[in-house]
């Protein structure tokens, strides 16, 4: 992955790096969450938010291989 300097709001990076250390995230990595978040929701904008964090953690459970299969009934 290609990693590019720029310049942020010295506030965002003071909220980032808050929200960060308490989610157990780095600086740059809470920014690229926010970041993610926004580019879906922008995608998909009659998603609520839940549904956009649930499908974010969904996916990381998939690629970690921790998938139930859904039983019905």
């Amino acid at each position: 992955m290609a990693t590019t300097s720029i310049r942020l709001d010295e506030d965002l990076v003071e909220k980032a790096t808050i929200i960060g250390k308490a989610l157990h995230r780095t600086t740059p990595k809470q920014i690229e969450h926010w970041a993610k978040i926004g580019e879906i929701m922008e995608d998909n904008p009659d998603l609520p938010y839940e549904f956009v964090r649930q499908a974010i953690i969904s996916k990381a459970e998939k690629e970690a291989g921790k998938l139930e299969p859904y039983k019905f009934g």
